[in-house]
């Protein structure tokens, strides 16, 4: 039985600061099972994503289509029609194709939120154990309160008085972490007894920080009453699983005080420039209708009510603004992200934003994290390093023999101690500092053995005879578990452990068992792990401590050999560990322990105090030896970096690891070529000599550059600019020593300082702000957890499928987004064109053209199935656009959508429209029906010829999308005698005038294009033929 201090208990969570304000936290006094005695309000514990309620729902909807400027101006285009005077035609013209989209769009978001509240009961209604004065009762999660005590269990193996907890959806990291008791409650007979005494928790507010806690356990009723301090360790945070064992938790925060809730930014919606960039078009669009209103009217002379035939022109051309546009493209976003996770290349792939795979086509900048996502989070041992010798993968026989040597000469009780000329105390001497080394190593780690139940032997029996083959090892960080499966493999097996003690077994068989004072858990600030144990057998006391070497070289006695052989070490792309001793006297512990407890039990700078204590301990230690774990690449990392390079996107690698690891992981992945000089920046901690290494920088040319997070920060805050212009010249830049926060601001620099887009990718918790903050944020679901892969706009299985996505999907859907959405506004350029002909012709009438259906049956049934089709073409086989990624620098400029196209798409529109409608009022036999038949047809059939003119490459749904649509033309005419003649339509006059008209329209356009294919042909045309 245990009780943890525990956050209730629903894994996901809203951003709550949207719907009930973070407000101010204050510290609480929370007593065991008495909810009623709390002396402030707390949150309740409920989940709440849903944007609307049932009343704001259509409202809201509403609004929020309602506050861009066209879906308002599409909306007073319809309402004018309600005005006798400004009326056109029939209302539905104008209604009709309003109303789809808005029902598509209230449909969506109503699926939507069912989908949510549907999530957010079924997380709200999670039923949990309570232990209450009435025993166990059932309780749904919204109804926990502060102060309840919760049961959580994991039906498994744990070690008594403890449990192991996943973190994974929290902080990123998979390892399983070991949890402890409230010691003075592990005496108590029964659960039920905790609802007995009087007790309660003085918990510190509500913060982010999920890797520390301040609290106090306080007994009131004990003889004398008892005082234990409360840290991490004490803890199990929402977003948590209990992997192993039963805990019984007191609940200290609720709703939007949880860790979770607090530690969630709410990400930025993205908006892609593909979109920004119509958008723009559009504008452009509607400056050109309010023109050619003005035009009109002004040739009119302003004559009469010359404001009224304003409003009624700009009605009449309201087609050239589509209001199809909008739902056309979100349509072919959604057909682009099916295309992603069908594609059987890069299984597993996640689109989580939908509304940005354009973006995938033109980036220019990809910044990645190092460790899960270059590399595989997969450690192995590969040197152990004396100072004086130096042992590899290839000679790991010989420490296991000097192991086992050592253990025999132990046991024969220093029976070969009567040799002893000169070489055999240089051997001793070796093979007790490897026995010490290989013992420091063994014992200087958070791994706990677990034991699992085999098919042959049982969980229980496995544990009692530490059965090899059902042993697994869990620990917080995958270096760890390496190190541990090292020591095993030389001899030092171990083999049992829980929170007071420690058992290895030798390779004579021989448990060796040492009582655990104290750990010192590793931290991102401190760098360094610490443990003090007390040797069984002989009583001896040693404080063991591991750390990066930058911390350490100050903590071991003077050697020359340490920072040369760390630099040796991580050039060959090692993580390294400087592993140091000291013997404690037991007075010398005791003094530590008494001053270590009064430390942890200060409620104010309690974390300082802790600190210093410690630090008076960590001097003079002994150097034992530098372990080095190789962190190995990721499958088919170069060829995917050679591609993005060809493709002339920059790689960025943003990493937390020593600039030694990270610049030789860069080289080892061929981000930094062979050929390539690279300026490593020194570090600067003054604005004077960040001026002088920025001078020292900008005398060289084309090389890589490696800068560490310390100096990053200098030069930022003094030469942002004139650093961020140096940087971007470098084929490839490594930040090394980045925080999560300065992985951010370099990307929303990047965006900032060169208006290119940006992709981020990365695999751990500490990736999610810079993907939240790039344009198109990749998370990779990688050993480290989901966290970056949930937070991400993509979601792939592994790195090299990035080549593909971008290459291939982000090419393709921006090509095809931007043929789209210029192929929407040529089809309501056209028939404004022919509108604004028309109405010339009649002394600038404002009379429309077409009326009723034609006009709705236009933009949808007859043309939209060929138009839309072009979300299926493409330039190159998917094969050539891998192979060629050279192809993929011709979108960074950004030319299948430019001013450049767009008015060669609106020059055609002009040629064609003018074309059709001149030519029907030349052919035209004395009937106005005869003008309507005739153009309309004409403008129908050159519609679905130009879509035939545009495709590169044909799929079968094209062909039955073109078919579909003169069919469903054709069989329309026989309920269209109110606009056209159907006996008309029947004779050879009507046949060969339409025939004129939609070849004089279409023929000069395929004959250029066949021209310009065949003098100026594109890149990709010349790899397809």
């Amino acid at each position: 039985m245990l009780l943890n201090i525990a956050l209730s208990l629903p894994r996901r969570c809203c951003p709550w600061s949207r719907c009930c304000g973070m407000g101010d936290f204050r510290p609480r006094t929370v007593w065991l099972g008495h909810p009623e005695k709390r002396e402030q309000r707390y949150p309740r514990n409920v989940i709440n994503n849903q944007k609307y309620n049932f009343f704001t729902f259509l409202p809201g909807v509403l609004f929020n289509q309602f506050k861009y400027f066209f879906n308002l101006y599409f909306l007073l285009l319809a309402c004018s029609q309600f005005v006798k005077e400004l009326r056109l035609g029939a209302l539905y013209t104008y209604w009709v194709p309003l109303g789809l989209v808005l029902i598509i769009t209230i449909m969506r978001e109503a699926v939507e939120e069912i989908r949510c509240y549907l999530r957010d009961k079924e997380v709200n209604s999670q039923i949990y154990s309570k232990l209450s004065t009435r025993g166990t009762v059932k309780v749904k999660s919204s109804g926990i309160q502060v102060g309840d005590l919760i049961i959580v269990e994991k039906v498994s193996l744990s070690l008594p008085g403890s449990c192991f907890l996943r973190t994974d959806q929290l902080d990123g990291e998979t390892d399983w972490k070991l949890r402890l008791p409230v010691a003075c409650t592990q005496r108590l007979p029964t659960a039920a007894d905790l609802l007995q005494i009087r007790s309660y928790v003085y918990a510190e507010e509500p913060n982010i920080d999920i890797h520390n806690f301040i609290g106090t356990f306080t007994r009131e009723d004990g003889d004398p009453p008892v005082n234990e301090s409360l840290s991490i360790e004490n803890t199990l945070w929402a977003s948590t699983v209990v992997a192993s064992g039963t805990v019984v938790g007191v609940v200290i925060y609720t709703g939007k005080e949880l860790r979770s809730v607090m530690n969630t930014s709410n990400p930025r919606h993205k908006v892609g420039l593909f979109d920004l960039e119509v958008n723009c078009l559009t504008k452009i669009l509607f400056g050109a209708l309010v023109v050619v209103s003005l035009v009109m009217v002004a040739l009119q002379h302003f004559a009469g009510r010359w404001y009224l035939q304003i409003f009624r022109f700009l009605l009449l051309f309201s087609h050239i603004v589509p209001i199809s546009l909008r739902v056309n493209l979100d349509m072919g976003k959604m057909v682009f992200s099916w295309m992603i996770k069908k594609d059987s290349k890069i299984p597993g792939t996640v689109v989580r934003a939908s509304t940005i795979p354009e973006q995938l086509g033109r980036i220019s900048y990809l910044l990645t994290d190092k460790t899960g996502t270059l590399t595989q989070n997969e450690m192995v041992f590969r040197r152990l390093h004396l100072g004086t010798v130096a042992y590899g993968m290839d000679s790991m026989d010989e420490v296991q023999s000097h192991v086992f040597m050592d253990f025999m000469g132990d046991n024969q009780g220093g029976h070969h101690s009567s040799r002893a000329p000169a070489a055999t105390k240089v051997r001793k001497s070796i093979i007790s500092r490897v026995h010490e080394a290989v013992k420091a190593i063994a014992l200087v780690h958070n791994v706990t053995p677990v034991y699992e139940s085999n098919g042959v032997t049982d969980q229980a029996e496995a544990e009692q005879h530490y059965e090899d083959t059902c042993r697994v090892y869990q620990a917080s960080s995958p270096d760890e578990v390496s190190l541990v499966q090292w020591t095993e493999s030389v001899g030092l097996t171990l083999v049992g452990r829980d929170q007071s003690s420690m058992q290895l077994r030798t390779p004579t068989g021989q448990i060796l068992n040492f009582t655990i004072l104290q750990i010192f858990p590793f931290t991102y600030e401190s760098k360094r792990m610490g443990i003090i144990v007390r040797d069984e057998s002989t009583g001896e006391i040693t404080f063991y401590m591991k750390g990066a070497d930058v911390v350490m070289a100050g903590i071991v006695q003077y050697n020359d050999w340490l920072e040369e052989e760390c630099g040796n070490m991580a050039r060959e792309g090692l993580r390294v560990l400087v592993v140091s001793k000291k013997s404690l006297t037991e007075e010398q512990y005791q003094d530590f322990e008494a001053r270590y407890v009064q430390a942890k039990l200060s409620v104010h700078d309690r974390s300082l105090k802790v600190a210093t204590v410690i630090e008076s301990l960590e001097m003079e230690m002994e150097l034992l030896c530098l372990t080095g774990v190789e962190d190995q690449l990721q499958t088919d990392v170069r060829p995917t970096l050679e591609i993005l390079r060809n493709a002339g996107i920059k790689v960025w690698m943003l990493t937390g690891d020593k600039l030694e690891t990270a610049t030789c992981t860069a080289k080892n992945a061929h981000l930094i070529t062979r050929n390539q000089d690279i300026h490593i920046f020194r570090p600067v901690t003054t604005r004077g000599e960040a001026h002088l290494e920025l001078n020292a920088f900008r005398r060289k040319h084309d090389c890589a550059l490696v800068i560490s997070g310390d100096s990053l920060e200098v030069c930022l805050k003094y030469y942002e600019y004139e650093f961020m212009e140096l940087a971007c010249q470098c084929p490839a830049v490594v930040c090394c020593r980045c925080t999560p926060t300065q992985k951010a601001q370099i990307v929303r620099l990047l965006q900032e300082r060169t208006g290119k887009l940006t992709c981020a990718v990365g695999d751990g918790g500490n990736d999610v702000s810079m993907i939240q903050e790039a344009d198109c944020g990749v998370g990779v679901e990688g050993k480290e957890g989901k966290q970056a892969s949930l937070a991400a706009d993509f979601s792939v299985t592994q790195f090299k499928h990035l080549g593909r996505l971008l290459m291939v999907h982000g090419r393709n859907s921006y090509k095809r987004s931007a043929a789209l959405s210029q192929f929407v506004i040529h089809r309501s350029l056209c028939i404004s064109t022919m509108q604004a002909v028309f109405s010339s012709v009649f002394y600038f009438a404002s009379v429309p053209l077409y009326q009723g259906f034609l006009i709705i049956g236009y933009s949808t049934i007859y043309t939209m199935f060929p138009v839309f089709s072009l979300v299926l073409d493409k330039d190159v086989k998917s094969e050539v656009a891998m192979l060629y990624p050279e192809l993929y620098k011709d979108l960074l400029k950004g030319r299948p959508l430019s001013f450049k196209t767009f008015l060669i798409w609106v020059l055609i529109s002009i040629y064609q429209g003018s074309i059709i409608m001149y030519g029907a009022l030349l052919l035209f036999e004395s009937e106005f029906v005869h003008i309507v038949a005739i153009s309309f047809t004409s403008l129908i059939l050159t519609e679905l010829l130009m879509v035939a003119l545009t495709i590169q490459t044909w799929h079968w749904l094209m062909i039955v999308g073109e078919l579909l649509s003169l069919a469903c033309y054709v069989a329309s005419l026989v309920f269209l005698h109110e606009f056209i003649d159907v006996y008309f339509i029947a004779t050879v006059s009507f046949l060969w005038k339409v025939t004129v008209i939609t070849l004089v329209s279409c023929l000069p356009l395929y004959i250029l294009k066949y021209l310009r294919r065949r003098f100026s042909p594109p890149n990709y045309s010349k790899l397809t033929s």
